[in-house]
C-alpha cells in the first residue's frame, strides 16, 4: 500500500506537466485544445527522429524540441485558434478534434505505427531504483520527473508573479479587454501562453516516451488524464495541477492493486467524484443553497437582517 502511494505521487510529476499547459491555456486564452495530448505525442516523436536520426543524446534532444514545440504553439495560436475562439465555444472543439485527426495520421505516415520508447536510449534510467526501508523501491526516472515537474511549475509561478510578461499573462486572464485599455497586447500574451502550453506538451512527450512505448494514437488518452487532473485540482491553478496530478496518480496505483483494470478505472471514478462536487456546489451558489446562508450568520446581526440578507442572497 505504502509503495503503491509513493509510485502515485510520482506519478503525479508527469501528470502535473501534461496539464499544466492545458490549464494556461483555458485559464489565459479560454480555449480547450483537444489537440494537446497530440501534440504531446508529437514533441516525443520529435525527440525520438532527434535521437536516432540525428544522434543526440536523449537530454540535448528534448532541450532542443521545446523550443520547436514553442515555435509550433505560437503560429497555432496566431493563424488558427486565435480566429476559431471568435466563432462560440463549440468552434475551437471542433477544430482542435481536426487538428488531433491531422497530427495523429500524419504521425502514422511519417513515423509508422510501431511502438516506440526512449527506453533503450537513456541506459539503465529507464530501470534503476533506489531500495528505500520497508522493502520499497522507488525508480529514478519517476523520481527526475516530479523534481522536474515542481521546478517547472515553480519556474512559471515566478515568471507570472515578477516578470511583465507574467503580469500581463495575469492581466490578460483576468479581463483581455481592461488588459487592451492598459496598452498590453492581448494577441501577443496569448500567443505567448499557447507557445508556454505546447512546449510543456512535448516536455511531458518526452517524459512519456522514457517511461512507455508510445504510437500515433495515443494522444487521445494522455488528453483525458491532463483534463482529469486540470479538473481534480482547479482550473487555471498551476500549484492545483500537481495535486490534481497527485490524485489521480495516487488513485490510479491503488486502483492497479486491485486489478489490472483498476489503474484507470480508479482514476475515472476519482474524477467524476470530484466533478460531481464541483458541479453541486457551483449549482448551489447559483440558486442560493446552503452556503448563502452563511453570510446571515455573522455575529451582531439581528434575526430579522439576517433573514432578509440571507432572502436577498437567494433571489440573486
Amino acid at each position: 500500500m505504502l509503495d503503491a502511494l509513493i509510485q502515485g505521487i510520482l506519478l503525479g510529476g508527469y501528470y502535473a506537466i501534461l496539464a499544466a499547459g492545458l490549464s494556461l491555456m483555458f485559464g489565459v486564452v479560454r480555449f480547450i485544445n483537444l489537440a494537446h495530448g497530440d501534440l504531446a505525442i508529437l514533441g516525443a516523436y520529435l525527440v525520438l527522429f532527434a535521437v536516432e536520426v540525428l544522434g543526440l543524446s536523449p537530454w540535448v534532444a528534448v532541450a532542443a524540441t521545446l523550443p520547436i514545440m514553442a515555435l509550433i504553439g505560437w503560429l497555432l495560436q496566431a493563424t488558427w485558434f486565435a480566429r476559431t475562439v471568435k466563432g462560440g465555444f463549440l468552434l475551437p472543439l471542433l477544430t482542435t478534434f481536426g487538428l488531433g485527426a491531422v497530427l495523429q495520421n500524419g504521425m502514422f505516415g511519417l513515423f509508422g505505427s510501431d511502438t516506440k520508447s526512449l527506453g533503450n536510449h537513456i541506459g539503465n534510467l529507464s530501470w534503476a531504483s533506489w531500495q528505500l526501508p520497508f522493502g520499497i523501491s522507488v525508480g529514478q526516472l519517476p523520481v527526475i520527473t516530479f523534481v522536474v515537474a515542481v521546478t517547472v511549475l515553480g519556474t512559471l509561478q515566478l515568471v507570472l508573479s515578477f516578470t511583465r510578461l507574467g503580469r500581463a499573462i495575469r492581466a490578460t486572464a483576468s479581463d483581455p479587454e481592461a488588459a487592451e485599455l492598459s496598452g498590453i497586447d492581448a494577441r501577443a500574451v496569448h500567443r505567448a501562453a499557447a507557445a508556454i502550453a505546447v512546449a510543456l506538451a512535448g516536455l511531458a512527450g518526452a517524459f512519456l516516451a522514457m517511461r512507455a512505448l508510445i504510437n500515433p494514437y495515443a494522444g487521445p488518452a494522455q488528453l483525458i488524464f491532463a483534463f482529469e487532473a486540470v479538473v481534480i485540482g482547479g482550473i487555471g491553478s498551476l500549484w492545483g495541477t500537481l495535486i490534481g496530478g497527485i490524485v489521480l496518480g495516487v488513485a490510479q496505483s491503488l486502483g492497479a492493486t486491485v486489478s489490472a483494470q483498476g489503474f484507470q478505472l480508479a482514476g475515472h471514478l476519482v474524477f467524476l467524484a470530484v466533478l460531481g462536487v464541483r458541479l453541486y456546489l457551483a449549482h448551489s451558489r447559483n440558486l442560493g443553497g446552503w452556503r448563502s446562508l452563511l453570510p446571515a450568520l455573522k455575529p451582531g446581526r439581528k434575526p430579522a437582517a439576517r433573514l432578509q440578507h440571507a432572502t436577498s442572497e437567494g433571489r440573486s
